[in-house]
């Protein structure tokens, strides 16, 4: 009797269904991994722009004009107080002061615009206080900046 060479239908079949199984798992895994990466977009520019304007109450004993909206827009404003960061891929940025405070006040923001970071949305104020107000699409309430699962 000569021998056969080449694989069974029954042994291709498993491996399929283990190739099947592994990229069940990996993929979702992975997507996570790359959206955490992408977040971090945020909180980096985020934790810049506090010290910038940290620096700027400093020099100008206000967070922005009399009886503006916007934030570092005095008469020698600097040249990144439009909130776009040079590379910013994945998030937008907007600050605008808070209206009871008499420019007092900020709130920073970041928007999620393309790639997997659509969806997030992260702030940080003048206090320091770090807040997720959209988590993958979800709307949230959470005092941090939430990376992973739902709690801080």
């Amino acid at each position: 009797m000569k021998a056969s060479a080449g694989f069974t239908l029954i042994e291709l079949m498993v491996v399929c269904t283990i190739v099947a199984i592994l990229a069940a798992i990996a993929v979702p895994s992975y997507t996570d991994y790359v959206r955490r990466g992408q977040l971090q977009e945020a909180f980096n520019a985020l934790s810049d722009y506090q010290v910038k304007l940290e620096q700027y109450y400093q020099d100008y004993k206000n967070y922005g004009s009399a009886g503006g909206t916007t934030c570092a827009n005095g008469a020698n404003a600097p040249s990144w107080n439009g909130f776009a960061p040079t590379g910013a891929q994945y998030f937008t940025f907007a600050c605008a002061l808070t209206s009871s405070s008499n420019n007092q006040g900020y709130r920073l923001t970041a928007t999620g615009s393309t790639a997997a970071a659509v969806g997030h949305v992260f702030t940080l104020d003048n206090g320091g206080i770090r807040q997720t107000t959209k988590f993958k699409g979800n709307t949230v309430a959470k005092s941090c900046w939430l990376v992973r699962g739902s709690e801080c």
